[in-house]
Formats: structure tokens, sequence, C-alpha cells
């Protein structure tokens, strides 16, 4: 019988909800679970650039993957991504290269569409990538020690939460940050606030122990002049995004500064995640840097290649962007 690849709705998007919510639930119910993927859906950049697609044969579903449409610039130039996320296949049809023929039939389409290049992300030794043209580009996760205000107290910085009105003023200022890197995504106020509200959804359908979103803004004047988007479990703070207009960063700086000032009798949180190379504000001293388990992997999709392949220190990637 011959396979067939499908948009995955209704019985299909269920089934597919249903087989990878042990593995993917992120600390949410299978209804939470539902929800979010659905939430995630009615976003403004959600509805026009992400879909679920499912490899069937008849009626039975052989493996499922999540499609994505981004920009990026790719040394100096602006190129098309197909984004691959979410690959599954289910456990009774595994083997037998189904999830591989959905990812190529995915990226068939999206090379007849114009897509220059395809972006994948997994955490699991995908040997397959390596056979089938993806380059690997590392990644570096950093363990960040925030210097104590000579204060003894919160810096004179104005810190508040973060507002629908300072999107425009964060995508400005991670144009001029990302402008020097050979390879970064074209980030646009809607993938801005996808890309924050994907977090508030898994922080506000989860149990309160499990995760909080933290969004707050160093004002300059009334507009924002620098951020920090903090995903907090436990005692972890990761860094799933920031920025700052000041080419140094000490505003970021300063708002870590203020967050860790509210509660001193607590116990320092341990901070982590992705900074982008060269990127260390002057509050801010890197303790350690090993290579993120999360690996990126891109692939030409036309005759050309990325060449010579990137190095850590040529792409600039946030954590929130990763699908």
């Amino acid at each position: 019988m011959i396979t067939t690849v499908v948009a995955a709705e209704g019985a299909v998007l269920d089934r597919f909800l249903d087989a990878t919510h042990e593995m993917w639930h992120e600390g949410l119910t299978r209804h939470a679970y539902g929800r979010y993927h659905a939430a995630q859906m009615r976003t403004a950049w959600g509805r026009d650039h992400q879909q679920r697609f499912a490899l069937m044969k008849g009626s039975q579903v052989l493996a499922s993957a999540q499609r994505y449409r981004f920009a990026a610039v790719l040394q100096q130039r602006l190129v098309q991504i197909c984004g691959i996320g979410a690959v599954f296949t289910e456990p009774m049809h595994r083997g037998h290269g189904y999830a591989r023929a959905l990812v190529e039939a995915l990226l068939d389409e999206a090379t007849h569409h114009g897509a220059d290049l395809a972006v994948l992300f997994s955490a699991m030794d995908t040997t397959w990538c390596d056979r089938n043209g993806f380059q690997k580009v590392p990644l570096t996760e950093v363990e960040l020690d925030v210097a104590q205000s000579p204060r003894r107290g919160a810096p004179m910085t104005l810190v508040r939460g973060g507002e629908e009105r300072d999107l425009a003023a964060i995508v400005a200022m991670g144009q001029v940050r990302a402008a020097p890197f050979r390879f970064h995504l074209d980030r646009t106020i809607d993938l801005v606030q996808h890309a924050i509200t994907k977090n508030r959804l898994l922080a506000g359908l989860g149990s309160a122990e499990a995760m909080q979103l933290q969004f707050f803004i160093a004002e300059e004047g009334i507009t924002a002049a620098a951020y920090v988007v903090l995903r907090v479990v436990g005692e972890t703070w990761t860094i799933e995004e920031c920025g700052d207009r000041d080419p140094s960063g000490a505003r970021v700086g300063a708002i870590l500064q203020a967050l860790i000032a509210r509660e001193p009798a607590e116990r320092r949180a341990a901070i982590r995640g992705w900074l982008p190379p060269g990127f260390v504000p002057p509050q801010i001293r890197i303790v350690s840097a090993t290579p993120s388990p999360m690996a990126m992997r891109i692939r030409w999709l036309g005759p050309a290649s990325v060449q010579p392949p990137l190095s850590a220190d040529e792409v600039i990637y946030w954590r929130s962007d990763v699908f």
C-alpha cells in the first residue's frame, strides 16, 4: 500500500499527542499538553509558520513531524528555512525508515516552494542526519555567576515586567546584536511574541512548582533598553533570550542583579543559557562552558552547500527559538 503525507489534524493529531505526551510533556497533564499545542497554533506567527504532518499507510499513522517556516540571514543574504521538529515514529513501526521518509518528503516540498536551508534540533544521536547531508553546528551552554551590586542591594536601574509594547524595541536591539554573525534568524515581532508566549503557556498550564516564566525590561525614558526572559525551574534559571542596546550588556547584568536582590536570603540560583559569542556583561562571570546537549543541524536544500561549515562563534541562536 502506498504511503502518503497528510496534515495531522483531528483524530490523527490526537493520536500523536497521546503517543508523545509521556516523552515531551514538560510537566503538563495530557489535557494541558493538548491545550499547549493548540494555543501555539493560534499565535500570529504560529498560524502561518508551523504545521504538523503525518506519514500514513491507509488509516495507519507511521510517523509524524512538525514543520516550521523561518526567515534567516546567512552570510549577509536573506534565506528561507524549513525547520523540522518533534519527529516521532509509532513504536510498532520503528526500524523501517518511516521518519526519514517523512522528513525527506517535507524537505522536498519545502525546496519546491523556495526554501534554501533545512534546520533541525535533537538531543539524541541522529546518525541518519550525518549520512544525509546535515552539518552539526556546535552550541555552547554556559553557567554564569552574577556579581553582587556594590550597594549590596538592587542596582540603580529601573526594571519592570515586559509588555507587548516592548517587542519592537526588542526586535531592533536584536537586529543590531545579530548583524555581525554569519548565521542568525530574522526575528520579527510576531516571532519574538510567539517565543515568549510559548514559554508563558508552559508556565501557565503547568503547576507553579514545575516552571515559571519571567520577562523583565530595563527602561531608558519610556523605551525598553534591555530585556531578559528567564525560565525558572526549581533553583535553576535558564536564560531563554536577552538583549541590550548597550554593546557591553551592562543593563542585562543589572537586571540579573536586581532579580537576585529581590530575595537576598535565598540561596543563589544556578543561571544557565546560550549567550552570543563575545557577549559577557561586566557584572557576569562565566563559571563553565560545555557543549549543549541540544544539537543544531543544517542542510542546504539546493545544489550548493554551506561552506565552510558554521562554527560556534559564527552563530547566534536563542533557546526560546528552538523548535
